[in-house]
């Protein structure tokens, strides 16, 4: 009998227009003092004076990142901190996962601002950063919480937009693959976690998607990318969000010099792998067409080669999982796709 699970979900949830301007009053009705505020180089000088006019309740010491930082640096740095009682990180997914890393580091509650909704990474409890000179996937913890001020991610290129869109799509293919991991004796299926990762992906299917700037459209995006985090602390791991598609961009990511962003690849892979699934492929079609995510990678120049290499090279990334492209009959249909469908053949080079 597996057990009844205790998990952690953020307290804090505000995802609307001017939030960030409620900071000192959010961080005082839960109780913070002293808080430890981090940014990179963008946010710094854009918003970081502006939040010290704003605190009246609470004490911050803003802290501008640097790009390279290895595990290592971060946790030399978590421990030369005084003593603060939350870490907040506003920016992309560098400054986020550094901010995670130290919190977790020093065991402090670590609340997520996100400036783009490009991938789940403001709301999962992993972090990726840089081990023994490679960028690794490792544990943090699951943020206490999330401030999304849709002023600022309608600001984002929407190319980073768009990437979001591809890593929240692929929680469809992501759960067949789970689903067809538990068929062969090879997992088992959360039906909690698979619940919310597909209500997340279904809800967001629904929202109108003529302009992708919109704050209903930022809105949803942002929610079902954040319900999807959440799904991963339920099952423990990466599967209600990450399948074979995500193994396709691990292998991108070695053996390109300069891989494209993430949730673009993501992307492409999960049209690949809905076809090869024959499981919804069709609305796949629509949303990345409406989105306009399908003229994005067009303009990338993608390489055909590159991807059929991936696809070879996917089942190694993760051996421990059995998704379908560690079935060889699937992986050949995989190569056959990319090689016959017009759209692919449109898109690639």
């Amino acid at each position: 009998m597996h057990p009844l699970t205790n998990i952690p979900i953020p307290a804090i949830l505000e995802i609307r227009s001017g939030i960030r301007h409620q900071l000192d009053l959010i961080l005082h009705k839960h109780g913070f003092h002293h808080a430890l505020f981090l940014f990179d180089e963008f946010t710094y000088e854009t918003y970081g004076e502006s939040f010290h006019e704003n605190m009246k309740h609470v004490t911050i010491d803003l802290q501008k990142m640097e790009p390279g930082k290895t595990i290592h640096d971060l946790t030399a740095y978590a421990f030369s901190l005084d003593s603060y009682d939350v870490v907040i990180a506003m920016g992309g997914g560098m400054v986020i996962d550094y901010g995670k890393y130290i919190a977790f580091s020093r065991k402090l509650p670590f609340i997520s601002m996100p400036t783009s909704a490009s991938n789940d990474g403001f709301a999962s409890s992993n972090c990726s950063l840089i081990v023994n000179h490679k960028k690794t996937t490792v544990p943090a913890q699951v943020p206490y919480g999330i401030i999304a001020d849709l002023e600022i991610i309608q600001q984002a290129p929407p190319h980073l937009l768009l990437a979001g869109v591809g890593d929240l799509m692929s929680n469809i293919t992501a759960l067949y693959d789970w689903e067809f991991e538990e068929k062969n004796g090879k997992g088992h299926v959360n039906a909690f976690a698979a619940m919310l990762s597909k209500k997340a992906v279904n809800s967001f299917i629904r929202t109108p998607m003529s302009d992708i700037q919109n704050p209903i459209f930022i809105k949803e995006l942002v929610s079902s990318l954040t319900m999807g985090g959440v799904a991963t602390v339920i099952s423990g791991n990466s599967a209600p969000i990450s399948g074979s598609e995500h193994l396709i961009s691990h292998a991108l990511d070695k053996q390109l010099q300069n891989p494209h962003m993430h949730g673009i690849q993501v992307g492409i892979a999960t049209y690949i792998m809905a076809n090869v699934q024959n499981h919804r492929a069709v609305r796949m079609r629509k949303v990345f067409e409406r989105t306009g995510f399908f003229d994005y990678v067009k303009k990338e120049r993608m390489q055909k080669s590159d991807l059929a290499e991936a696809i070879l090279k996917a089942p190694s990334v993760k051996p421990h999982r059995y998704t379908y492209l560690h079935d060889e009959d699937f992986q050949r249909k995989a190569l056959s796709f990319l090689e016959s469908d017009a759209k692919l053949n449109e898109l690639l080079i």
